[in-house]
C-alpha cells in the first residue's frame, strides 16, 4: 500500500468514537477466544487482525498484504535474535547454569537474605530465558532455600517472580523489549542500558511487596521439596561462574558498546569491528557459541536435543509476536492512530505525561489479554507513526517510550496470563492469595517503572 492509497483508504474508513470502540472490542474478543474459549493466542490475534480490518471497512485487496507486512516485518528485525535468545537460555537452563548463578548470587548475599538472592538471580535470568521458564528453573531452588532458612514460600515466590518480571518486560533479548524497541526505531543498545537501571527500583520494589505480604500467606508447598543438596545432585557438574555468566553478560556488553560508539560518533580504531560485533543478531550469535561451552559433552542429544528445543520454544514465541505485529500493523494503519493523536494535544499529556499514553495503551492491552509480549508489540505499533507529532524522536526519548510501554505491559498479571499460574502453581499459591502478591506486585512494578521513566524524561528530554 502507498502512502496515497493510505491516505485515501483511510479516508472512507470508519472515524472516531465509533473506531475505538471496534478496537475495543476486539481486544474483548482476543480475551473471550483465549481466556474463556482457549484459543491459541496466534489464531486469536489474527482473527482479531482481520474483523478490525473488515470492521474499520479496510479496502479488502489491501487487508492480505498488510496483515502479511507486519508478519513479516517484524520477523525480519527481531526473528533470528528471537530464536539465538531462546537457544541460550535452554541451554542454560539443561547445563545447570542457572543454578550455578543462583549458588553464586547466594554466595554473595548469603542464605539469610535468600529472598533478596532470588529477586537478583531472576533479575539476570530473564534477561536470555522467558521470565515462566525462569520461573520453572528456579522453584526447586526456591522451595529448598525457603526450607533451608526458614522464610515462608510466597515470600521466595513472589521476589523470585518479580526479579525475572523487571527485566522480562524491559531488557532485550526478550521478544516484547526487542519487538517495541524495533517498531518505534529506538536503539537496541540504549534500550539494553536504560532497561537494566529502570528495572533496578523495579526489582526491590517487588522485592519490599514480598516481604510485606509473603508473610501472610500460606503455601500448599511449605513443607515440602527436596533440599539444596539434592537439587545440585540432579547435574552431574555445574559449569564454573565464568562460563555461566559469559553468554548473558558478553552480548549485553557488545551491545552496549556498540550503541556507546554510535552516539559517540566513534570512528577511530576498532569502530567498524566493535559497530559489527555489536549488532544484536551478532552478539547473540556469540552468546550461542560462548553458551556451547557449557554443554557437559558434545553429541547429538546435546547438539540436536538441546539445540531443537531452543528452535522449538522459539516457534511458539515467533508465531505468537508475529501474529501481534499483524494485528498492530492493522490498527496502524487505520484512523485509529490519528484519533488517538487527537489527544496529544492535551494538556494533560503535555512534559513528561506524555509518556502516559504508551503506558495506559499498554496496560489497557496488557490487563485485557494477557500477554505482555502482544500489549508490547501492539501498543509500539500503533504508537510509532505519531511519535513525532508528541515531540519524541530523540535516542533517548524513544528509549524512555520503550521503557513506558514496558511499564504498562507488567501492569497487571491476573487471571488471563500465563506468568499469573505458573507463579500460582509452582508456588502453591490459591488464586486469591495469588491476586494479593502478583497481581499487586506487578502493579506496584509497572507504576514504580512509569515514575522512574518519568523522572528520566525530565532529566534527558531537550
Amino acid at each position: 500500500m502507498t502512502p496515497e492509497q493510505l491516505i485515501a483508504a483511510k479516508a472512507a474508513m470508519v472515524q472516531g468514537p465509533l473506531l475505538l470502540l471496534i478496537v475495543l472490542l476486539a481486544i474483548a474478543f482476543i480475551v473471550l477466544l483465549t481466556a474463556r474459549f482457549k484459543i491459541h493466542p496466534f489464531f486469536a490475534l489474527l482473527l482479531a487482525a482481520y474483523g478490525v480490518a473488515f470492521a474499520v471497512r479496510m479496502p479488502v485487496p489491501f487487508i492480505g498484504g498488510v496483515i502479511a507486512q507486519g508478519f513479516g516485518n517484524l520477523m525480519t528485525s527481531i526473528g533470528l535474535v528471537i530464536v539465538t535468545g531462546t537457544i541460550i537460555g535452554t541451554i542454560m537452563e539443561r547445563s545447570g547454569a542457572a543454578l550455578k548463578m543462583a549458588e553464586v548470587v547466594l554466595g554473595w548475599v548469603g542464605i539469610k537474605r535468600s529472598p533478596l538472592a532470588m529477586s537478583i538471580i531472576g533479575y539476570i535470568t530473564s534477561i536470555p530465558v522467558f521470565c515462566d521458564s525462569g520461573f520453572v528453573i528456579l522453584t526447586p531452588l526456591n522451595r529448598a532455600l525457603a526450607r533451608r532458612a526458614g522464610i515462608p514460600i510466597a515470600v521466595m515466590a513472589v521476589a523470585l517472580s518479580t526479579g525475572l518480571y523487571s527485566t522480562h518486560v524491559l531488557v532485550p533479548p526478550t521478544p516484547g523489549p526487542i519487538a517495541a524497541a524495533g517498531n518505534v526505531g529506538a536503539d537496541l543498545g540504549l534500550v539494553i542500558i536504560v532497561g537494566l537501571m529502570v528495572a533496578i527500583p523495579a526489582a526491590l520494589v517487588g522485592l519490599w511487596w514480598a516481604y510485606r505480604i509473603g508473610k501472610q500467606i500460606t503455601s500448599s508447598l511449605d513443607d515440602s521439596g527436596a533440599n539444596y543438596e539434592e537439587i545440585k545432585e540432579q547435574y552431574r557438574k555445574l559449569p564454573s561462574a565464568l562460563l555461566s555468566f559469559a553468554p548473558i553478560v558478553i552480548p549485553i556488553f557488545l551491545i552496549g558498546l556498540a550503541s556507546v560508539i554510535k552516539y559517540a560518533q566513534y570512528t577511530g580504531a576498532g569502530s567498524d569491528w566493535f559497530t559489527f560485533l555489536g549488532f544484536p543478531l551478532n552478539a547473540l550469535l556469540i552468546g550461542v557459541l560462548l553458551s556451547m561451552l557449557l554443554l557437559p559433552k558434545y553429541d547429538e542429544e546435546t547438539l540436536m536435543d538441546w539445540f531443537g528445543q531452543g528452535i522449538k520454544d522459539s516457534a511458539i514465541i515467533l508465531v505468537i509476536t508475529g501474529a501481534g505485529g499483524a494485528f498492530g500493523n492493522v490498527l496502524a494503519n487505520t484512523p485509529i492512530a490519528d484519533y488517538i493523536k487527537s489527544f496529544a494535544g492535551a494538556s494533560f499529556f503535555g512534559g513528561a505525561f506524555v509518556l502516559l499514553l504508551p503506558f495506559l495503551i499498554a496496560a489497557l492491552l496488557k490487563t485485557a489479554q494477557g500477554s505482555s509480549t502482544v500489549s508490547l508489540v501492539t501498543t509500539s505499533a500503533l504508537l510509532a507513526p505519531m511519535l513525532a507529532q508528541l515531540g519524541l524522536a530523540s535516542p533517548m526519548d524513544l528509549t524512555l517510550v520503550v521503557m513506558a510501554i514496558g511499564a504498562g505491559a507488567m501492569t497487571v498479571s491476573h487471571v488471563n496470563d500465563s506468568y499469573f499460574w505458573v507463579v500460582s502453581q509452582f508456588s502453591g499459591l490459591k488464586v486469591t492469595d495469588a491476586y494479593k502478591a502478583q497481581t499487586a506486585a506487578t502493579l506496584f512494578q509497572g507504576l514504580t517503572i512509569m515514575i522512574t521513566t518519568m523522572i528520566l524524561f525530565a532529566i534527558f528530554h531537550r
